[in-house]
This record gives structure tokens, sequence and C-alpha cells, in this order.
């Protein structure tokens, strides 16, 4: 165990027993870290309300068991029952050592799960928007964490590919030559192709009457050339998705993708089961479920309408087949929506609707990780010059090329192979943390010379620390695994401050986890890199002379190192050696 604050937990349940006379199994110590000492126990307080005494009577009792002894080189009481922990260097220490000789550096595995994790969810014939950064960013961190705790992730790329829509570009199609028409996604107007089917339809009856009926072949799935043209479409735009994700690093492919086609023949026995369960009900000639806790504007019940009056499903319909999918054939307890925060009411009527069912039951349980807009200086959602949401792949292609111009200016010398190569990773990172910096239930505003900056919560500064500490052992002529069985002193205030930073990283994941929000790793992050920083400045490194400093510190520098390079990955984001 490399967390100190599990370590002095333990020791604190059995210093509570024995104060309290409570079993050790059922006490929480609650402890936390503190700005008055290294932490604080404030588990007196719940706990002198069980059992009728004073929290402070309680506290002073835990601390004269004497059981912190041993880790603790200062323990004091103070205001109504806290208890604050000052840890021995040698506690620390060995904490560090441990740290440092585990390949997860302290990060605890979590008792395992089948998390299904659906993110991106583009729709065919569509460009991808600035919309679908945020999901596909935070959904892609989550996936990278959830996987790396031990658990077992399945990623669904739900994309829009079915639907009415498809009468008029399948029928587009044919009037071009059918399946063997050509059929190009362009990379700067993908949404060029849906634009001209649009138009054709908008502007003629014939047309659209042809549109209609191709709809009802598509959805009997045994006509031929319709079936042909519809799968040309979504591969041709799976293409698309492809080089999209590919540039901006993230984990999606194309075996990911089970878009919204693959629950259609379900729907029905969905549908069934709803009659069976006695939950599907009429509604002005539509079938609904009427889910108790939700109203309209005018304070009446809100029916889910799950099959229109003219028989057609709808994205309700889906979203429960979904879930009964997720649950019963992928066996998952965990489902994961990244999704933006105006589908909010919608997934939790959806997931009342399941737990009715008796599907969504413990220790099942869905996660709405919802997400506020991306916006430009105006402060209004961001758009391109025309006026039209910005295309995502803009944004990536714009990072990359900013990227590579902030490696010009600073390392002229690189030869414009190794400058476009560190300026991809400087670009796309940059990219990356800008968005999962920030809170993800708010807006933020979009702004490529803050996000590209070497000072502040960016990356660039914690790809900047990352690289100056590959500098120091390159310039030491040492191997950095040769110090990882070194265990540090820390003399200093600011050695202890950074191994204490250090020494948070597997809390920073699961707390980042359990609020399935990556912008908390990010501030960890930074934190360890200004630590850092406050030590490279106040403590010689190379040209310390006492050998046992100099390797202790050489040490730290590694785990800082090992550390900042792990939590990036987990973020989606490289951290070179070189800058």
């Amino acid at each position: 165990m490399a967390d100190p604050l599990h370590t002095v937990a333990a020791t604190l349940r059995e210093a509570f027993a024995q104060a309290t006379g409570l079993p050790a199994a059922d006490i929480d110590p609650v402890v936390r870290p503190s700005d008055r000492a290294d932490a604080q126990a404030n588990g007196a307080l719940a706990l002198a309300k069980q059992i009728g005494k004073n929290p402070r009577e309680v506290a002073e009792a835990v601390v004269a068991t004497g059981l912190l002894a041993d880790v603790c080189s200062a323990v004091e009481v103070a205001g109504p029952g806290f208890i604050n922990l000052t840890f021995t260097p040698e506690f620390l220490a060995e904490q560090l050592a441990s740290a440092a000789t585990d390949p997860r550096l302290g990060v605890r595995r979590a008792v395992p799960e089948v998390a299904v994790v659906d993110y991106s969810a583009p729709n065919v014939a569509k460009e991808m928007h600035v919309g679908h950064l945020r999901t596909t960013l935070i959904g892609d961190a989550l996936v990278r964490m959830l996987e790396f705790v031990g658990h077992t992730v399945i990623r669904e790329n739900h994309i829009g590919d079915w639907g009415t829509p498809f009468g008029m570009l399948i029928e587009h199609m044919v009037d071009l030559g059918g399946v063997d028409a050509e059929l190009t996604i362009d990379l700067s107007d993908p949404s060029a192709f849906y634009r001209q089917a649009r138009a054709k339809f908008d502007a003629s009856d014939e047309f659209k009457d042809r549109a209609r009926a191709r709809v009802t072949l598509l959805q009997s799935r045994t006509d031929g050339p319709t079936m042909a043209i519809w799968h040309k479409l979504v591969d041709k735009s799976a293409d698309y998705f492809d080089v999209v994700y590919g540039r901006l690093g993230v984990l999606l492919r194309r075996d990911d993708i089970v878009g919204e086609s693959y629950y259609q023949p379900l729907m029905p026995q969905m549908l069934d089961r709803l009659d069976r369960a006695g939950l599907l009900a009429e509604s002005d000639g539509a079938k609904v479920v009427w889910v108790p806790g939700f109203t309209n504007r005018e304070g009446e019940p809100l029916p889910l309408i799950v099959q229109a009056r003219t028989g057609g499903f709808n994205y309700a319909t889906s979203d429960i087949t979904c879930v009964l999918d997720r649950v019963e054939r992928l066996h998952a307890t965990l489902l994961v929506y990244c999704i933006g925060t105006p589908q909010s009411q919608h997934l939790q009527m959806v997931f009342k609707a399941a737990e009715m069912l008796g599907v969504l039951v413990p220790p099942v349980r869905a996660v709405h990780v919802n997400n506020g807009n991306v916006l430009g200086d105006d402060r209004k959602i961001l758009k391109s010059r025309s006026g039209e949401p910005t295309m995502l792949l803009d944004l990536v292609d714009g990072a990359i090329a900013r990227g590579s111009a902030v490696v010009g200016e600073r390392n002229p010398e690189l030869s414009a192979s190794d400058r476009d190569d560190l300026g991809h990773v400087i670009g796309i990172g940059a990219l990356k943390y800008a968005e999962l910096s920030s809170d993800r239930i708010k807006d933020y505003v979009f702004d490529w010379d803050r996000m590209l900056s070497f000072d502040g919560n960016t990356a660039p500064y914690l790809q900047y620390a990352h690289a100056r500490i590959c500098s120091i052992f390159r310039r030491a002529e040492v191997d950095r695994a040769s110090v990882r069985t070194v265990v540090p002193v820390l003399h200093e205030p600011q050695e202890r401050a950074l191994a204490l930073q250090l020494l948070q990283f597997d809390a920073a994941v699961h707390d980042t986890l359990d609020k399935f929000s990556p912008h908390r790793l990010c501030t960890y992050l930074f934190e360890v890199a200004q630590a850092f920083t406050a030590f490279y400045e106040a403590c010689p490194v190379l040209k310390e002379g006492y050998e046992a400093t100099r390797e202790g510190r050489l040490a730290l520098c590694d785990l800082t190192a090992r550390v900042l390079q792990q939590g990036l990955a987990l973020l989606g984001i490289e951290a070179p050696e070189r800058m």
C-alpha cells in the first residue's frame, strides 16, 4: 500500500474501536488531506453520537491508545474533535518506496466489473462538430481509467445509422447510380451529401414520396439494393470517423460501433416485456410508460413515449432496449453514458423505466456523465466563420498546426519531421487537456493561447515538467530504474510536500472515477508539477554533494516523472521525453 491515508485509516479503525468499543469493521475514521497537518481524521464526530459521548473526548481517547505512534510524529486534537496527523519521515519514505517499486505507482485495483461506456455517437453522413469533442474525450479518459483500475470495459459508439433521414440519403444515392455510384465523404465538408439529399427532399414532392417509400424498404431489411446502399453509407462514414479518432488519438475503433440499427430488431421484444410487466399504457394513441416523478411544465405527469401513434419507434424505445441488451447480453453492471446535459431528463426517465422493468437494479447501475458546452469568445457555442458549429476535424488539425508552430519557435534547430511529430503531441495534448481540465458539467471558453501556454494548468506545462525530469537523468547519465530502490530521506519541506503529493495518486484516480470527472485528475497532476517545481528550485539535485541525499532526490524526480507520465496517459495524452 503506497497511500498513507489508507494505511493510517486501518490503524485508526483499531484505535477508534479501542476508544469506543465499537467493531473496527463498522468504523469509518474519515481520513482526509489537511492544510493544517498531513492529514485529518474526523470520525470522532459521527461515532460520538452513536455512543453518547462528546466528540472531543472520543478523539482524545483515540490519541491515548498510542497506536499512531509508529506512523505519526505528531497527533493533535483540534476543534470539536478533529484529529490532526503529521506523519513521520520514515513512514512517508516507506510509502514512497512501495510506490516506486510498484508498476501501478500505488494505485489500487478496484473490485472488477464489466463496464459499458457509451460515448462520441456521431451521425452517419454528417460531420463531427465541436459538440462531439467533450463526449469523445471525456469518454475516452474514463475508459482508460476504468481499465487501469481493473474493470473489463466495453466501448460502444452508438452512432446514428437508422431512421427516416436514411430514406432520402438512400434515394439520393439511387439517383446518383445506386450502390455502384461514387461516394466520398469529403473531410473538408462531411455533410455535403446530406445537404444535397435534404435539398431534394425539401424541393420535390416526388423525391419526398420516394424517400418515404425507401424508409419502409429499409425498415423491412429485406430489400437487397436498399440494404447495400445503406451499408455503403455507413461504411464511408465510418472511414471518416476513423480519420477523426486517429488524429485525435482516442481508443474508439470501427469494431466499437453499435449503432441505432443494431437495436431496431430487438425493440418489439422490449415493448412486449413492458406490456407483460404491466408498464405499457396508451396516451393520445401512443404507447407510453408512466414514469413516476416526472412532470411537464404544467405539473402534469410526463409520459415516456416508446411507440408513436403511427407505430414508429423513437429514442426512448432504442435507449431502453439498449439498457436491456447491455445488462443481459454483455452482463454489464456499470453503464456509463457520456452525453450532453440536455439529455438528462430523457436518460433519467429511461433509467427509471429499466428499473421498473427489473433490469436496472443493484448491483447494476447507470450513470449519466453529462457535460456543458464549448464556447467562443462571445460566450456562445463555438462556431466557424460561416456561423456553423465548428467541425471537430478543424479543431484537431488546428491544434496540430499550432503545436508545430510553438515547437518551431522554441526549438528552431529541430528538423521539420521532428518538429511536426512533437507538434502533434503538444497540440493534441493541449486540446485534450483544455477539455478535460474543465469541470465537465460547466461550459468553458475555447482559447488557443491559454491551452498552448507553457505556464499554468495546461498540458504543455505538465509535458515540460516531465521532459525536464528526463533531461536531469540524461545529464547525470543515470539509469532511472537504478534509483527506484532508493529511499528518500525527506529533510527539506519541499521534499516532504512533493512526497505527499506523489502519494495521493491512488486517491486522485479513484476520486476521479467515483465522480466520473476527469478534471479532478488534471488538478492533481498540476499540483504534482507545481510541487516538483518548488522542490527543484529549493533542493539541488545534481549539484547536491551528499550522495545519499542526491540519490534520494533523483528517486523523487523519477517517481514524479512516472506519475506525470501515467497520469497523462490516463487522459490520453503523451508525455515526451524531450521538448
